[in-house]
């Protein structure tokens, strides 16, 4: 019988004190946090440690190392036991203690170690437990003064990220005190600029806003009839995005300047080298290009806007029947002819697609129509007439072959003998993504002609596109 007793003493004393030991750990953890100690000079002079940190140090480092780099007698084990339930419960109580079995051995001569503590205080148990780690580990000291030195050396390192981070701190500072100088040096010029560029935009949108007045507010009234708070808030929308239009329109047209009058010097340079007749060729150069811009001028720019409700838009088409659902096929280009109406005065269009975007753009043919009606055609993208322009390898075309800023004058000769009308550019063919909004715009009649609103899909070699429109007019 005591030879039994003494193989299940030996199988499980290799691993009770660890357990117990881990097992402990946490659950004292917390109260350890918030106390002070009266050996903490000591043991800070000593070992560079609070007694409370040394001995969780003690702790960790008994259960890394017992059974590998350390090993103890049964009754060292037994009193470090003792002495962490010391710390952990307190003075021991056999009214708090669960009876023990018959055989649990390790059990009746833990409960005998501890109870041989008596009334031993945490802090001295926490003495007794550090010093007997210390004089039977030979290893726990160097532990001890590695955990010391690395954890000197995480200090240093936060203090030097601490400091650079004050430094760069106070570079920024230094920078921005710099800028508010600078600043506050040419603040009186900025403000007095900004004051300017305020006031001309406010002249030119004041201006616009006169010349669209009517033409917005027709629109307005017919999508919001009944809801004046609606109304107002789609014809600002409407005047915004006039404002930007017609900016964006006259910085390409200052672009457009800049690089004819660049190609016109050279143009005269070239000449000069060539025979010396400066003089003609500038003259005519001169004269053509106040001929364009006289015809340019002659016709008002076009408003463009934009609309969320494209669903409502299309189920609203699709409810009025007529042509006003058109497929475009691929390659091809839809030409829808609207001629102006004597008791109108202002062109609106709107049209959305299904799926996928399509070319747009407006054109005005300066010719009468002997009929009122809205008419279709349809053309194949290599036709010559899609576009109606003289050919001239010179002149640059845009990305659908429409020359931008062309303006026929007089009547053009076609093969075959026949004649046409002069066309003006309103609005260039560019791709619009319709298929996500509402794209809706407007043109004051600049006379009497019919309106060529081209939907291009020429560019696309597979799919069709479904097309939902509206044109109308107002007085």
């Amino acid at each position: 019988m005591a030879t039994d007793l003494e193989v299940s003493v030996s199988q499980v004393d290799v691993q009770f004190d660890r357990l117990s030991i881990a097992s402990e750990e946490s659950s004292h953890r917390t109260s350890l946090e918030q106390e002070t100690s009266k050996y903490d000079e000591d043991f800070i002079r000593k070992w560079g440690f609070t007694l409370k940190d040394l001995y969780k140090l003690a702790l960790k480092f008994y259960k890394e190392k017992e059974g590998k780099a350390v090993s103890l007698s049964y009754q060292d084990k037994l009193k470090l036991v003792a002495l962490t339930k010391q710390v952990t419960v307190g003075k021991f109580n056999p009214d708090n203690s669960p009876p023990l079995g018959v055989l649990d051995v390790i059990g009746r001569d833990r409960r005998i170690a501890w109870q041989s503590l008596g009334d031993l205080s945490t802090e001295d148990a926490m003495v007794d437990f550090i010093e007997l780690i210390d004089d039977r580990c030979n290893l726990f000291r160097p532990y001890a003064q590695a955990h010391k030195a690395d954890m000197e050396n995480r200090k240093r390192l936060l203090e030097e990220e601490a400091a650079k981070k004050r430094a760069e701190e106070e570079e920024v500072r230094k920078k921005r005190l710099a800028e508010e100088k600078m600043i506050c040096g040419r603040g009186e010029e900025e403000t007095t600029a900004i004051a300017v560029a305020n006031r001309l935009r406010q002249s030119i949108m004041e201006a616009l806003n006169r010349q669209t007045y009517a033409q917005f507010r027709a629109y307005v009234e017919q999508h919001f009839p009944r809801d004046a708070h609606q109304q107002e808030i789609l014809m600002s929308q409407l005047q915004e995005q006039h404002y930007q239009q017609y900016m964006e329109q006259v910085a390409a047209r200052l672009d457009r300047i800049e690089q004819d009058l660049q190609e016109q010097f050279n143009n005269i340079t070239h000449e000069h080298r060539l025979n010396g007749h400066i003089m003609d060729n500038e003259q005519n150069d001169i004269t053509e290009s106040d001929d364009e811009a006289t015809c340019s001028m002659a016709i008002t720019s076009a408003s463009m806007w934009t609309r969320k409700d494209v669903k409502e838009f299309k189920e609203s088409i699709r409810k009025e029947g007529g042509d006003a659902v058109i497929k475009v096929g691929h390659g091809e280009t839809v030409t829808v002819r609207v001629p102006t109406n004597d008791e109108g005065t202002c062109l609106f269009w709107e049209f959305a697609t299904d799926y996928y975007d399509i070319g747009f753009g407006v054109y005005f043919e300066w010719t009468k129509s002997a009929t009122n009606q809205v008419s279709v055609h349809v053309s194949e993208s290599e036709d010559e007439d899609d576009y109606p322009n003289e050919d001239d390898e010179d002149d640059e075309d845009d990305e659908y072959g429409v020359r931008v800023g062309d303006v026929e004058q007089g009547l053009a000769k076609i093969g075959g003998g026949l004649e046409r009308a002069p066309l003006t550019e309103v609005l260039p063919v560019r791709r619009r993504d319709c298929m996500d909004q509402v794209y809706a715009g407007s043109h004051p009649y600049p006379g009497t002609g019919v309106y060529l609103l081209k939907f291009d899909n020429s560019y696309s070699l597979w799919r069709s596109k479904t097309l939902y429109y509206r044109v109308y007019y107002t007085r």
